[in-house]
């Protein structure tokens, strides 16, 4: 079982496999996230009638989300609905006032980010922190909303004295990912990992042997398995934003994360470049 994966809630699990779901177990995974009371009471023989699919299908469906079996999704599904009774997010409603609407798109925001620490590999975050500590350049790549992110990154960044670098024009991107070597390290985003944009930068830098850390929302993308290290966000889409766009705030964070991470480890060169930043911004402050 995928490391990202284990210990899960179902919905979790679907989501970061959903892009490399069949038919069927799109089939399957939708029946079970609108009824799972079907499930938790259920045989599989039942379920597989209902779906007109064959008992082995479900069986290796809940193998395929790191289930041991059908009795295993069925406890696993029980105990989720014990653990989040009372407490699912609900959707912004016509009748909402502002209030409401600023509350629920707060509390959104706030799982969004509790959803992704969960998906987000220790180990991964580490080794992405050690390998921006180790190198000589870090670019951002990011295109259409994921290229504001990768500006973000940057004017974070800019600030660890390190060589750090984006472009917003997307031959611009491909023109500077041309130029990394070995040692630097590409820092690719993109929601769904399946940009073409994105998948033909990540193309040239590897040709290159440039280090690629990947921050996307799918574990089955191209992108996430054809990085060297893969950072997840989760989110969910609702009446009012994408998936993408909700996920922006988990990117964000994981921007931070390493940021505030790499400017431990750089200690004191850290600080001074900081500031050296400030010194520099200062007087573009308005004095009282």
């Amino acid at each position: 079982m995928s490391k990202s994966l284990e210990g899960k809630p179902f919905k979790i699990r679907v989501r970061l496999l959903n892009s490399s779901m069949s038919e069927k177990e799109h089939l399957i995974a939708e029946y079970i996230l609108k009824q799972p009371e079907r499930i938790i009471r259920g045989t599989i023989n039942q379920i597989a009638d209902e779906l007109a699919i064959a008992d082995s299908t479900v069986f290796r469906f809940c193998k395929r989300l790191g289930y041991t079996g059908y009795q295993d999704l069925k406890i696993s599904l029980a105990a989720e609905k014990a653990q989040l009774s009372g407490d699912i997010h609900d959707m912004i409603q016509a009748d909402d006032d502002e209030k409401t609407i600023l509350e629920k798109v707060f509390h959104f925001n706030i799982k969004t980010l509790e959803d992704t620490l969960t998906v987000i590999d220790e180990k991964d975050f580490c080794a992405a922190a050690e390998a921006l500590s180790q190198a000589s350049r870090i670019e951002f790549f990011g295109f259409g909303g994921s290229n504001v992110i990768a500006l973000d990154g940057y004017h974070k960044f800019i600030r660890t004295g390190l060589s750090v670098n984006v472009q917003i024009d997307g031959h611009m991107q491909l023109m500077s990912a041309s130029q990394l070597k070995e040692g630097d390290v590409a820092i690719l985003i993109s929601h769904t990992g399946q940009s073409k944009d994105i998948l033909d930068v990540l193309d040239i830098v590897r040709e290159n042997k440039v280090s690629t850390i990947g921050i996307t929302g799918f574990t089955q993308s191209s992108l996430s398995q054809a990085v060297d290290i893969p950072l997840y966000t989760l989110s969910e889409e609702t009446d009012f934003r994408s998936e993408a766009l909700a996920s922006r705030i988990a990117q964000l964070s994981i921007l931070d994360a390493l940021f505030v991470t790499l400017m431990m480890t750089l200690d004191k060169q850290g600080a001074d470049s900081l500031d050296k930043v400030r010194k520099a911004i200062q007087h573009k402050r308005k004095k009282c």
